[in-house]
Protein backbone atom coordinates (compact mmCIF):
# COMPACT_ATOMS: atom_id res chain seq x y z
CA UNK A 1 0.00 0.00 0.00
CA UNK A 2 1.49 3.50 -0.22
CA UNK A 3 3.49 5.47 1.69
CA UNK A 4 2.93 7.99 3.65
CA UNK A 5 4.08 10.66 1.75
CA UNK A 6 1.98 9.44 -1.37
CA UNK A 7 -1.28 10.91 0.46
CA UNK A 8 0.46 14.27 0.72
CA UNK A 9 0.43 14.69 -3.01
CA UNK A 10 -2.14 16.97 -4.67
CA UNK A 11 -5.29 15.12 -6.40
CA UNK A 12 -3.96 15.37 -9.98
CA UNK A 13 -0.83 13.51 -9.39
CA UNK A 14 -2.66 10.94 -7.70
CA UNK A 15 -4.56 10.69 -10.30
CA UNK A 16 -1.50 10.53 -12.65
CA UNK A 17 0.34 7.54 -10.98
CA UNK A 18 -3.48 5.87 -10.83
CA UNK A 19 -3.84 6.41 -14.30
CA UNK A 20 -0.59 4.97 -15.71
CA UNK A 21 -1.08 2.57 -13.17
CA UNK A 22 -4.34 1.09 -14.72
CA UNK A 23 -3.29 1.99 -18.36
CA UNK A 24 -0.25 -0.62 -17.76
CA UNK A 25 -2.39 -3.22 -15.76
CA UNK A 26 -4.93 -3.31 -18.94
CA UNK A 27 -2.67 -4.35 -21.43
CA UNK A 28 -0.38 -6.40 -19.71
CA UNK A 29 -0.82 -8.94 -17.03
CA UNK A 30 0.55 -8.09 -13.26
CA UNK A 31 3.69 -10.68 -14.30
CA UNK A 32 4.39 -8.90 -17.32
CA UNK A 33 3.73 -5.50 -16.32
CA UNK A 34 6.93 -2.76 -16.66
CA UNK A 35 7.05 -1.20 -13.22
CA UNK A 36 9.98 1.63 -15.71
CA UNK A 37 6.59 2.24 -18.51
CA UNK A 38 4.54 3.20 -15.34
CA UNK A 39 6.80 5.43 -14.30
CA UNK A 40 7.54 7.02 -17.69
CA UNK A 41 3.45 7.07 -17.95
CA UNK A 42 2.93 9.14 -14.77
CA UNK A 43 5.96 11.33 -15.52
CA UNK A 44 7.92 10.95 -12.07
CA UNK A 45 11.14 10.50 -11.35
CA UNK A 46 11.71 6.62 -10.79
CA UNK A 47 13.09 7.88 -7.09
CA UNK A 48 9.96 9.64 -6.52
CA UNK A 49 8.24 6.69 -7.00
CA UNK A 50 10.04 4.27 -4.15
CA UNK A 51 8.54 7.37 -1.90
CA UNK A 52 5.65 6.55 -2.49
CA UNK A 53 5.58 2.47 -2.69
CA UNK A 54 7.94 0.34 -1.97
CA UNK A 55 7.30 -2.29 -5.23
CA UNK A 56 4.90 -3.30 -8.06
CA UNK A 57 3.32 -5.14 -5.85
CA UNK A 58 2.11 -1.99 -3.59
CA UNK A 59 1.02 0.47 -6.43
CA UNK A 60 -1.59 -2.80 -7.57
CA UNK A 61 -2.17 -2.98 -4.09
CA UNK A 62 -3.23 0.28 -4.32
CA UNK A 63 -5.27 0.21 -7.68
CA UNK A 64 -7.45 -2.53 -7.21
CA UNK A 65 -8.16 -0.56 -3.67
CA UNK A 66 -9.37 2.70 -5.70
CA UNK A 67 -11.23 -0.12 -8.01
CA UNK A 68 -12.79 -1.66 -5.44
CA UNK A 69 -14.55 1.22 -3.57
CA UNK A 70 -16.04 1.56 -6.68
CA UNK A 71 -17.15 -1.95 -6.45
CA UNK A 72 -18.14 -2.21 -2.78
CA UNK A 73 -20.43 1.14 -3.31
CA UNK A 74 -22.20 -1.06 -6.21
CA UNK A 75 -22.88 -4.28 -3.94
CA UNK A 76 -23.80 -2.42 -1.02
CA UNK A 77 -26.26 -0.63 -3.38
CA UNK A 78 -26.99 -3.88 -4.69
CA UNK A 79 -27.83 -5.79 -1.73
CA UNK A 80 -29.55 -2.41 -0.70
CA UNK A 81 -32.35 -2.59 -3.53
CA UNK A 82 -32.96 -6.47 -2.77
CA UNK A 83 -31.90 -7.78 0.70
CA UNK A 84 -33.11 -11.25 -0.57
CA UNK A 85 -30.95 -10.99 -3.48
CA UNK A 86 -29.59 -14.54 -4.06
CA UNK A 87 -25.67 -14.55 -5.37
CA UNK A 88 -26.66 -15.09 -8.85
CA UNK A 89 -29.11 -12.26 -8.87
CA UNK A 90 -26.06 -10.39 -7.09
CA UNK A 91 -23.47 -11.76 -9.21
CA UNK A 92 -25.85 -10.55 -12.64
CA UNK A 93 -26.26 -6.99 -11.23
CA UNK A 94 -22.92 -6.25 -10.60
CA UNK A 95 -21.41 -7.40 -13.71
CA UNK A 96 -24.01 -5.11 -15.15
CA UNK A 97 -22.86 -2.62 -13.09
CA UNK A 98 -19.05 -3.22 -13.51
CA UNK A 99 -19.82 -3.40 -17.15
CA UNK A 100 -21.15 0.38 -17.53
CA UNK A 101 -18.54 1.91 -15.33
CA UNK A 102 -15.82 -0.26 -17.98
CA UNK A 103 -17.61 1.95 -20.67
CA UNK A 104 -17.21 5.13 -18.39
CA UNK A 105 -13.89 4.03 -17.29
CA UNK A 106 -11.39 2.47 -19.90
CA UNK A 107 -8.97 -0.38 -18.25
CA UNK A 108 -11.56 -1.45 -15.22
CA UNK A 109 -12.48 -4.70 -17.34
CA UNK A 110 -9.29 -5.27 -19.34
CA UNK A 111 -7.47 -4.74 -15.87
CA UNK A 112 -9.74 -7.28 -14.21
CA UNK A 113 -10.09 -9.90 -16.85
CA UNK A 114 -5.95 -10.07 -16.97
CA UNK A 115 -5.95 -10.24 -13.09
CA UNK A 116 -8.10 -13.96 -13.79
CA UNK A 117 -5.24 -14.68 -16.03
CA UNK A 118 -1.86 -14.21 -13.89
CA UNK A 119 -0.79 -17.25 -12.24
CA UNK A 120 1.94 -15.38 -10.07
CA UNK A 121 1.72 -16.31 -6.21
CA UNK A 122 0.70 -12.27 -5.23
CA UNK A 123 -2.15 -12.39 -7.88
CA UNK A 124 -3.45 -15.67 -6.68
CA UNK A 125 -4.37 -14.87 -3.51
CA UNK A 126 -5.79 -11.18 -4.14
CA UNK A 127 -8.24 -13.71 -6.49
CA UNK A 128 -8.80 -15.91 -3.39
CA UNK A 129 -10.30 -13.17 -1.47
CA UNK A 130 -12.65 -12.24 -4.27
CA UNK A 131 -13.65 -16.16 -4.48
CA UNK A 132 -14.01 -16.58 -0.60
CA UNK A 133 -16.64 -13.56 -0.70
CA UNK A 134 -19.14 -15.34 -3.08
CA UNK A 135 -18.43 -18.32 -1.34
CA UNK A 136 -19.61 -16.76 1.55
CA UNK A 137 -22.69 -15.65 -0.04
CA UNK A 138 -23.34 -18.94 -1.63
CA UNK A 139 -22.97 -20.85 1.72
CA UNK A 140 -25.66 -18.57 3.43
CA UNK A 141 -27.75 -19.04 0.10
CA UNK A 142 -27.53 -22.93 1.41
CA UNK A 143 -28.52 -21.62 5.22
CA UNK A 144 -31.43 -19.80 3.65
CA UNK A 145 -32.54 -22.88 1.70
CA UNK A 146 -32.08 -21.98 -1.85
CA UNK A 147 -29.11 -23.99 -2.74
CA UNK A 148 -28.87 -27.71 -1.84
CA UNK A 149 -26.39 -28.86 0.90
CA UNK A 150 -24.39 -30.90 -0.97
CA UNK A 151 -23.40 -28.43 -3.86
CA UNK A 152 -19.41 -27.52 -3.89
CA UNK A 153 -19.80 -24.30 -3.33
CA UNK A 154 -16.24 -22.95 -4.40
CA UNK A 155 -16.85 -25.20 -7.74
CA UNK A 156 -20.26 -23.45 -8.87
CA UNK A 157 -18.03 -19.94 -8.10
CA UNK A 158 -15.08 -21.05 -10.10
CA UNK A 159 -17.50 -22.12 -12.82
CA UNK A 160 -19.39 -18.86 -13.01
CA UNK A 161 -15.61 -17.04 -13.40
CA UNK A 162 -14.34 -19.25 -15.71
CA UNK A 163 -17.59 -18.30 -17.86
CA UNK A 164 -16.75 -14.89 -17.30
CA UNK A 165 -13.11 -14.93 -18.50
CA UNK A 166 -14.13 -17.19 -21.40
CA UNK A 167 -16.98 -14.82 -22.69
CA UNK A 168 -14.62 -11.85 -22.29
CA UNK A 169 -11.90 -12.82 -23.96
CA UNK A 170 -13.71 -14.89 -26.65
CA UNK A 171 -17.01 -11.85 -27.10
CA UNK A 172 -15.55 -9.35 -26.03
CA UNK A 173 -17.39 -6.86 -23.69
CA UNK A 174 -20.56 -5.99 -25.36
CA UNK A 175 -22.79 -5.56 -22.63
CA UNK A 176 -25.91 -6.60 -23.52
CA UNK A 177 -24.41 -10.16 -25.33
CA UNK A 178 -22.40 -10.50 -22.28
CA UNK A 179 -25.06 -10.51 -19.50
CA UNK A 180 -27.53 -12.26 -21.16
CA UNK A 181 -24.90 -15.40 -22.06
CA UNK A 182 -23.86 -14.72 -18.10
CA UNK A 183 -28.09 -14.84 -17.11
CA UNK A 184 -28.01 -17.99 -19.53
CA UNK A 185 -25.03 -19.80 -17.60
CA UNK A 186 -26.44 -18.93 -14.59
CA UNK A 187 -29.48 -20.85 -15.47
CA UNK A 188 -27.71 -23.94 -16.64
CA UNK A 189 -25.97 -24.16 -13.06
CA UNK A 190 -29.29 -23.63 -11.23
CA UNK A 191 -32.00 -25.70 -13.39
CA UNK A 192 -28.90 -28.06 -15.11
CA UNK A 193 -29.02 -29.70 -18.20
CA UNK A 194 -29.74 -33.64 -17.90
CA UNK A 195 -33.30 -34.24 -18.82
CA UNK A 196 -35.21 -35.88 -15.18
CA UNK A 197 -36.28 -39.62 -15.94
CA UNK A 198 -38.91 -39.60 -12.90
Amino acid sequence: MPKSTFYNLSDEKKGRIFDAALQEFSIRTFSQASLNQIIKNAGIPKGSFYQYFDNKEDLYLYMIEEVSKEKTEILSHIKGMDPDADVFEVIKLRTREFLERGEVKPGYVEAAMLMEIDNSEFIKKIRKTSTDRYVKMLESDKERGLIKPEVDSELVINMISTFNLNEYFRNGSDKERYLKNLDDAIKIIKEGIAVSKD
